[in-house]
């Protein structure tokens, strides 16, 4: 293990950054794609409004007979669960168990109904087929091998594989027809009257649920991933006076397979990746008798959390570790790096491995965040801007920038395999994510991170490309101490 002491000028910006008081200025995401995307997004703004919160879990079907074999599905009714995906969709059973569902919303395919009845089992509720939740039509395309579709559509294949969003065939514009559908199913879903709802479909309808909810275009096709019986949620929360309700991701793609087993992301295969990992939970400043939140060592909670992450990060040849120096981070990065570096006594590889773990200034966050994250989504919508709290938040928001960018030459741009995890508070990582996604500080309330979960980017075309997010706010590795996909309405704190 190698630590790296931050520069001079470093320490010098984390200095200047931790005067609150000085003048901040809020600074947008810019690329070459934000001259593609729907100008000033807004998460949830062609939702209905709500009278009461509602909560939405989104489970893709299990294996199919043509995913096993590489054929091109679309909205066609031929493939059915294979035996893997009648065991996943079992598996997706016990992981929903607990949580009271008023309705179940499917496609009418079957491979999405029969991992639908899996699920729902014995419920008294009929399920609800919706037939806008069928998959993307896909035309010409449907029914074909992949290699197959290549061979006989070659320009407009590629165009799929590469500019989905404006791809056509036969006359169509599949992704923008697939969008306006999400579109359409969110008026239904949203207006039942239950307070949870299953609705279990498929791959690419799903990306267009989750993305449309947020108020991102079809360029977010293929970025937001989708697996085999993985389950997303959703929260909606009514807003004060009507409008549109605030949406928050609680989770996507929590699979019942380990999210960092090797795999394509969106169908290709990668050789970058970066792991979020946040720090285990910590004890607060009234128990230290320290006034700095920085400061806060793990509880034990918090050191059980980190030894799971990095049981779960064994099986993966871990290149880097970049963490915050605050007390917390550090240990659990610490953790992550003794356990790498102990694979071969540990089982796990037959040579002795090497980390280099580094200590990243920009992903340290002031004392004011070591609380509730939802106060994100207070501050950002408050329209204080000259206040302390918002001029924190912009600060942090503009130093998460800089960390991803380091991040990003981390990774480094060739064509060797690297994996880099990135150990912090929650509140860095929902930065992280954003920066990632291009989106504006607004966004960091529309996803939620708990202590001790891990997220999932992968990088299909290197860092310089776009980051394909596998998942969020994985926690299933913990255990007894996992945060269940789901809770009952009752005992949940956000509603």
């Amino acid at each position: 293990m190698l630590l790296l002491a931050p520069s001079p000028a470093a320490a010098a910006a984390a200095a200047r950054r931790r005067k609150v008081g000085g003048s901040a200025l809020r600074v947008r995401c810019s690329s070459v794609r934000e001259l593609e995307r729907s100008p000033n997004p807004r998460p949830g703004e062609r939702l209905p409004p709500l009278r009461e919160a509602k909560r939405v879990v989104l489970v893709r079907h299990g294996q199919s007979t043509w995913n096993a074999e590489g054929r091109i599905q679309g909205s066609s009714d031929i493939s059915v669960l294979t035996p893997k995906g009648e065991s996943q969709a079992e598996t997706s059973r016990l992981m929903l168990l607990s949580d009271s569902f008023d309705a179940c919303f499917t496609s009418p395919l079957a491979r999405s109904r029969r991992t639908a009845e899996i699920i729902w089992a014995d419920r008294d509720d009929d399920l609800i087929p919706d037939s806008d939740l069928r998959e993307i039509d896909l035309y010409s395309f449907q029914g074909l091998l992949k290699n197959e579709g290549k061979e006989r559509y070659g320009i407009i294949y590629r165009q799929w594989q590469k500019n989905a969003a404006n791809f056509s065939i036969d006359g169509h514009y599949p992704v923008r027809e697939l969008w306006d559908r999400a579109q359409n199913c969110w008026e239904r879903i949203l207006a039942h009257e239950g307070k949870s709802v299953l609705v279990v479909a498929h791959n690419a309808v799903n990306q267009a649920l989750v993305a449309s909810s947020l108020g991102l275009g079809t360029e977010y096709f293929r970025i937001l991933l989708q697996s085999n019986c993985g389950a997303s949620v959703l929260d909606f929360t009514p807003q004060a006076g009507g409008g549109p309700p605030a949406v928050c991701l609680n989770r996507l793609n929590q699979t019942p397979n380990s999210p960092v087993a090797s795999g394509s992301s969106a169908g290709r295969k990668t050789s970058k990746r970066i792991i979020l990992a946040c720090q285990g939970a910590t004890q607060n400043s009234a128990e230290i008798g320290v006034s700095g939140m920085g400061y806060a060592p793990l509880n034990m909670l918090g050191i059980i959390q980190s030894q799971k992450t990095a049981e779960l990060l064994l099986d993966q040849k871990v290149n880097g570790i970049l963490c915050s120096p605050q007390v917390a981070a550090f240990d659990t990065a610490t953790t992550i790096c003794e356990v790498q570096e102990a694979a071969d006594c540990l089982g796990a590889d037959c040579v002795p491995r090497y980390v280099e773990m580094k200590k990243l200034l920009e992903l340290e966050i002031d004392d004011a965040f070591q609380t509730k994250q939802k106060s994100f989504g207070e501050i950002a919508q408050s329209g204080w801007l000259g206040s302390v709290e918002y001029k924190t938040l912009e600060g942090l928001w503009n130093q998460s920038k800089a960390a991803w960018q380091a991040l990003l030459n981390e990774l480094q741009d060739d064509t060797s395999e690297r994996i880099l995890v990135v150990v912090g508070h929650p509140g860095i990582n929902l930065a992280l994510i954003c920066r990632c996604l291009d989106l504006t500080m607004d966004y960091m309330s529309s996803f939620h991170l708990d202590d001790g979960s891990i997220s999932v980017i992968d990088f299909p075309d290197g860092p310089k490309g776009r980051g394909v997010v596998r998942c969020t706010n994985y926690t299933a590795h913990l255990g007894r101490w996992s945060i269940p996909i789901t809770r009952t309405m009752e005992t949940d704190e956000e509603f």
